[in-house]
């Protein structure tokens, strides 16, 4: 499960990949707020882990201006406040949970758990669009009585879409969610992949339009659009 961290204290964040890490996460850190809003933007991560007071851009602001574009990951701010009405400004910038340094490695696990179990109800185990449906569990790809698996890059891709319905995704956002941040690929690799998913569309008779727009991305729209 890939979760970012985005915390300046250096020794802390170190901390905390290694505590994550040894629990089975696949971590990233950033140090600074741009930073970790530019990165949590790509849609790759399950869980992004938020300190407050950031340079560049706090807590409050990175937050507040993911849910501005439409990123649903779940947010766990991180600081050393805790007066109530910091809280609040947290909770309603967009944040999902709160917790006051200091805290211990059980504290955070116990936290990420409760996380991901809300993110699970939300996205449930399939995701439908108009007349297609794209279950999470076995990658299959479902029109009807009609169903194919799709690769792990394309059920990447398709994911990514069907998550963010009639929404513009960039090349580069469908190349961090297949192949990851640190990935060399070209955008040349997206373009084979969504016309890869195209054709498994088509083969299951969906009517649901994979549209390419010039110089911005690609979207998925029902066929009654």
């Amino acid at each position: 499960m890939p979760l970012l961290i985005v915390e300046d204290d250096v020794n802390l964040a170190s901390a905390l990949q290694k505590i994550l890490q040894d629990n089975g996460y696949e971590v990233d850190v950033v140090h600074n707020g741009t930073e970790g809003l530019a990165w949590a933007e790509s849609g790759y991560y399950d869980v992004i882990v938020l300190d407050v007071m950031l340079p560049g851009m706090d807590g409050f602001e990175v937050a507040r201006q993911l849910r501005r574009r439409g990123v649903s990951t779940p947010v766990l701010l991180l600081t050393a406040r805790d007066a109530v009405p910091d809280k609040i400004t947290g909770l309603d910038s967009g944040a999902d949970d709160y917790m006051t340094k200091p805290f211990s490695p059980a504290e955070l696990m116990a936290h990420l758990r409760a996380l991901t179990r809300r993110q699970g109800e939300v996205v449930f185990e399939r995701l439908q669009l108009g007349d297609l449906m794209l279950d999470l569990d076995s990658r299959e790809l479902r029109c009807g009585a009609k169903a194919i698996t799709l690769s792990a890059k394309e059920f990447a891709i398709a994911r990514l879409l069907m998550e963010n319905p009639r929404q513009i995704i960039s090349k580069e956002q469908l190349l961090t969610r297949a192949w990851g941040l640190d990935s060399d690929v070209g955008e040349n690799n997206v373009e084979a992949f969504v016309s890869f998913l195209r054709k498994k569309m088509a083969h299951v008779g969906s009517k649901v339009k994979l549209e390419n727009i010039r110089k911005a991305g690609y979207r998925m729209v029902p066929g009654d659009e």
